[in-house]
């Protein structure tokens, strides 16, 4: 499906639905995936994994040794996370499960890299993740809302995470038209990432 080791599955390859947003847009996952820096053989966890964008780029990344934990609240997000999975054929690498952050951090093994792309409880579950990384382990936070972004700066400092980076990400992408190229807008994200002491 996706013969590449670079990340950037085109958006139109993923199942989707209009229940659930998604999935992050390719540059977006792109650059998550990026800021992650994840090898092959790693432990990853996607919070709130939506349509699994990010849980198929990460299991590429880490295949076939490694492991993604994909979580998130909604059976929807679940079903279609599932289904991504098997389209990419990553199902002996990739866990979906049900749950709630950070509750669903508790039982999860070690991690090399935890990427959170949505959290109610956005402070719970990044000291969760705190304790669930592994040292150097890596953590990014994509954030819509400045007040989300606000709240993952303030806890990652607290939390004693070191390298903290924050980017804003402005894309637009190209609409053909009758008379040409039309640059069509996207929101812009922040991506913060940092790492464990």
């Amino acid at each position: 499906m996706w013969p590449y080791k670079t990340p950037g599955v085109p958006d139109d390859l993923f199942n989707q639905s209009d229940l659930v947003p998604g999935p992050t847009k390719e540059e977006i996952r792109v650059l998550t995936i990026s800021k992650a820096r994840l090898s092959q053989g790693f432990v990853v966890a996607d919070v709130g994994c939506g349509t699994g964008g990010l849980t198929v780029e990460a299991g590429l990344q880490v295949a076939p040794e490694g492991k993604v934990y994909a979580v998130d609240g909604d059976e929807e997000a679940v079903k279609l996370t599932t289904g991504n999975i098997k389209k990419f054929g990553l199902q002996a690498t990739v866990q979906v499960t049900q749950g709630k952050a950070p509750a669903a951090l508790e039982n999860l093994p070690e991690l090399d890299a935890i990427i959170v792309g949505g959290s109610r409880a956005l402070r719970e579950t990044i000291q969760a993740a705190h304790r669930k990384l592994k040292p150097n382990g890596r953590i990014v936070v994509n954030a819509i809302l400045l007040e989300t972004a606000y709240t993952a700066l303030d806890e990652l400092k607290k939390s004693a995470f070191k390298d903290v980076d924050v980017v804003q990400v402005l894309v637009a992408k190209g609409k053909p038209v009758s008379s040409g190229t039309m640059m069509l807008a996207r929101n812009p994200i922040i991506v913060i990432s940092a790492t464990k002491e």
